[in-house]
């Protein structure tokens, strides 16, 4: 029952953080998770304010649509207790964690492959200069692994591609983690448009912040999402992106999806909502105490 609520949950977060205006950025070979920690700043937490200008204060949640008596749903608190003896302490062990978690082509949907490059090297992540430009660069010591595949919904019927990335990055310690999700919403301020890769733009990038229980977010403990417009020199543009980050203990999820010509925002959403669920309910599988 509470796998099923997971899933049920999800659909509430993403319509919650659309109907913000938000959504996501990065794909690669270089699907991006965060940048740069400023000296002195803070996590993400209550308190915090988000790329969008939102507070990330905690009023009293929304229930999801199933915290019904009975269901197992909490409309306060996160209904998933880690075992600490599970959590990854090696690089190996971040890897193989990593591996089994990321979303796999069968985990969009119907119809979508194995897109060349499939895997990116886990010893490394893609990192914002201060040019707005994405550079590889080799994991902060504070990250275990950081594994990024690629697929697609193939170009059909005079449609293009529909492109999406899963990124699992397994962070040291929960706090470790908490500075990725912080860092990302900088990213936003710092650089609304960005370069990917060579020919390849983001623009008018906005973000969003929700703490568990705020704008539908009963799914992880912290997640955000932005939204902006992607155009390439091979897919022309602009097309709609979204990228949706969401943090459970010490290992950050992210899932990152453009468009193309033909191909609507809520078909490439309808892809991101179901790698997005996968990958979470992996993930507690993974990481949850016995009950």
């Amino acid at each position: 029952m509470y796998r099923r609520r997971v899933r049920l949950g999800l659909g509430v977060l993403f319509t919650g953080l659309l109907l913000a205006g938000c959504s996501g950025s990065g794909d690669d070979g270089t699907a991006k998770p965060a940048g740069s920690r400023p000296a002195g700043s803070e996590p993400a937490g209550s308190g915090q304010t988000t790329a969008s200008g939102g507070p990330r204060s905690s009023p009293t949640p929304t229930p999801p649509p199933d915290s019904t008596p009975g269901s197992g749903a909490s409309a306060t608190s996160l209904d998933f207790v880690p075992d600490p003896g599970r959590a990854p302490k090696t690089r190996a062990e971040a890897l193989r964690l990593a591996r089994t978690v990321a979303a796999a082509p069968a985990d969009w949907g119907p119809g979508f492959v194995r897109r060349s490059p499939y895997e990116a090297d886990p010893g490394s992540w893609p990192s914002l200069d201060a040019d707005c430009v994405w550079q590889r660069e080799p994991l902060p010591a504070t990250v275990l692994a950081s594994l990024t595949r690629n697929s697609e919904l193939p170009a059909e019927d005079g449609k293009g591609p529909v492109r999406v990335a899963a990124v699992v990055s397994v962070h040291r310690t929960v706090k470790d983690a908490d500075w990725e999700m912080a860092g990302t919403l900088e990213e936003t301020l710092r650089c609304p448009d960005q370069q990917l890769r060579q020919g390849e733009q983001i623009t008018g990038l906005l973000s969003q912040g929700a703490d568990f229980g705020l704008l539908g977010n009963f799914t992880s403990e912290d997640s955000l999402a932005e939204s902006g417009e992607y155009s390439s020199d091979e897919l022309g543009g602009p097309h709609h992106y979204y990228w949706l980050q969401s943090r459970l203990g010490q290992v950050t999820v992210a899932v990152v999806g453009r468009g193309a010509e033909g191909r609507s925002a809520d078909e490439v959403n309808a892809a991101l909502q179901e790698g997005a669920g996968r990958m979470l309910n992996g993930l507690e599988t993974e990481l949850e105490a016995p009950q």
